[in-house]
């Protein structure tokens, strides 16, 4: 057996990020060779990951990025299976590796972020490293970019919620108001920007639901759909954006609280993560 210094071992700790233990098994049974070494390591974190693939993960954190000139944003959910393994720092080291390299070459997909690489890794095989780690299911559950003038991030409750917003115009009252929607929708969380915006199976089937339920209530037949539309205008009231009811203002509606900021700004697109759901 080759002799397996304790330099060797703490450069492909360095190399993997996996852990030094982990790391000295595998040059041993590679014989010091540094690369069969790390494929030992793929290959460890490859069987973890077909092992938990069935596995629940629920648990993780969600993390906004937006670029220095606030054109562009992304936003993540990186799944774990416990809340132990959430607050592991290199799991939120992990988190951010990928979506600082998401957000340095402006991923557009899931698929090319996970082909995308981190110290000669790529981000697939780095999860999978941190997999044969810590034991667990580790996966991107969720991936979105925003590209708009003004690009708007927000996390809440310690990374188990976020939003991010695009604007159609940037400037300083844009900053606030972006940041004030970003929390509205993380708050919130509309389905939509506008009723225009909800799809038609959405919009049947609310109808449906507040048909079937003004029966069960004994409303008469000829006011079933005068009732049901009553309850899908509440619907957009409470799930698009536009129509909510502004969180800082009761008094108005989101529509309003953007208009009384500049009338020229429109929202072009929202994201909402939340873990658990």
């Amino acid at each position: 057996m080759s002799n397996i210094s304790a330099k060797d071992v703490y450069k492909l700790r360095d190399l993997t990020g996996l852990g030094v233990m982990d790391c000295k098994k595998a040059l041993e049974e590679a014989e010091g060779d540094f690369d069969k070494a790390i494929e030992i390591l793929r290959k460890k974190g490859q069987k973890v990951a077909s092992n938990r693939a069935d596995r629940s993960a629920n648990e993780g954190i969600v993390i906004t990025k937006i670029s220095d000139d606030k054109s562009f944003g992304i936003i993540m959910m990186l799944n774990c299976e416990t809340d132990f393994v959430s607050k592991n720092e290199e799991f939120v080291n992990l988190a951010n590796d990928i979506s600082n390299i998401a957000l340095q070459n402006k991923i557009k997909s899931l698929e090319d972020l996970l082909k995308a690489t981190i110290n000669g890794f790529t981000v697939e095989q780095s999860i999978n490293n941190y997999m044969g780690k810590c034991g667990e299911k580790i996966q991107i559950s969720h991936y979105q970019y925003i590209e708009a003038p003004l690009v708007i991030g927000y996390n809440h409750h310690n990374g188990r919620v976020g939003a991010l917003i695009g604007l159609s115009k940037s400037s300083e009252k844009a900053q606030e108001l972006g940041h004030n929607l970003a929390m509205q929708i993380a708050a919130m969380n509309p389905i939509a920007i506008d009723k225009s915006d909800v799809s038609q199976d959405v919009i049947d089937k609310e109808l449906d639901v507040a048909r079937e339920l003004a029966r069960k209530e004994g409303k008469p037949e000829d006011l079933i759909e005068k009732i049901a539309q009553g309850r899908l205008n509440k619907f957009y009231q409470e799930s698009t954006l536009l129509n909510q009811e502004y969180i800082m203002e009761n008094d108005k509606n989101v529509n309003d609280y953007i208009k009384s900021i500049d009338p020229e700004i429109k929202v072009t697109k929202f994201y909402r993560f939340a873990l658990g759901s």
